[in-house]
């Protein structure tokens, strides 16, 4: 590896002045090591996404990240159906993808590690769903495709509820507490609404699942153990109830390791899974790797050998 661009999330994590600092130690240590870094900060949702399609698109050697899931996630859909070697260099809040592949979670620790990394190919997750487009005066609204690779989780019902309710600067401030003061705050008005999941062909319903390419959830939730980035499929852990009391047992189960003794709670390795809500009218969102999606209905799927990722 000879030329590499380094995009980074300046407002990652929460201590800004420092993430930028830490940015510019780690391009130095990565030049000593021989590599021509460009440093591109992104300013803007899907810039990242954008940048690291760009310099695939123009033949650079590498592409580093550092920022949180979010940004990563942005990079990994800039490169899908690329060669270019993607390395982590972990800088947000939970860093689920820097833990399951063990990196270092201090990015100049990181850049000191990757000329050692080698690469690997995995398979992604990609989800589809529609939206809703906005009607002009002339048009009713009118469906609109969407989609989107995802490399760590995707979270169906309550967890997707928090990200869309949770605050950036209670984010900012508390980091992944932040998801847990919220959780405890919205859990008493949600509904778990249910909705139903097709598992290559297995049906399950449920009012909460995680489709994992990833072990961990939430940064260091152990919910999938069959789970993994170089497995060729998903495992889905799903969770029947609707009782706020039940949901309550259930977060303890998962600290505990003991969720899937708990009657009901599924986990089960498909390639294809198919989420619809069992009343049509409900709104059940859905998030990938930690940012807000969509709606279900979704199909999620596998696809193999999608990305090349630089591991230890």
């Amino acid at each position: 590896m000879k030329k590499g661009i380094l995009i980074y999330n300046p407002v990652a994590g929460r201590r800004p002045a420092r993430r930028e600092r830490e940015v510019r130690e780690a391009a130095a240590v990565l030049r000593q090591a021989g590599l021509e870094i460009e440093l591109a900060p992104t300013a803007r949702p899907a810039m990242a996404h954008e940048l690291a399609q760009a310099a695939a698109a123009r033949g650079v050697d590498v592409v580093l990240v550092c920022g949180g899931d979010g940004t990563i996630n942005e990079v990994v859909n800039g490169l899908v159906g690329s060669h270019v070697p993607l390395g982590i260099l972990p800088g947000g809040t939970a860093n689920i993808v820097a833990r399951e592949l063990r990196l270092p979670l201090h990015p100049v620790r990181a850049a000191r590690q990757l000329p050692r990394w080698t690469p690997r190919r995995i398979a992604l997750g990609h989800a589809r769903w529609e939206e809703a487009q906005a009607a002009t005066p002339a048009s009713e609204p009118a469906p609109h495709a969407c989609c989107r690779h995802y490399i760590s989780v995707a979270g169906i019902g309550f967890d997707a509820h928090i990200v869309y309710k949770l605050s950036a600067w209670l984010k900012k401030e508390f980091g992944v507490t932040a998801y847990v003061m919220e959780a405890l705050r919205r859990l008493p008005g949600y509904s778990f609404p249910s909705f139903s999941s097709r598992l290559d062909g297995i049906e399950r319903q449920g009012t909460f699942a995680v489709i994992h390419r990833t072990r961990l959830y939430a940064g260091w939730l152990h919910l999938a153990p069959t789970a993994g980035l170089f497995q060729p499929c998903f495992a889905v852990c799903s969770f029947p109830s609707r009782s706020h009391l039940r949901y309550l047992l259930y977060a303890l189960a998962v600290l505990a390791r003991q969720h899937l003794r708990m009657s009901g709670v599924s986990l089960d390795n498909c390639t294809e899974v198919v989420c619809t809500p069992v009343d049509a009218s409900a709104t059940i969102r859905f998030e990938l790797d930690g940012e807000l999606a969509g709606v279900i209905p979704a199909t999620f799927e596998i696809v193999p050998d999608a990305l090349t990722v630089l591991v230890p």
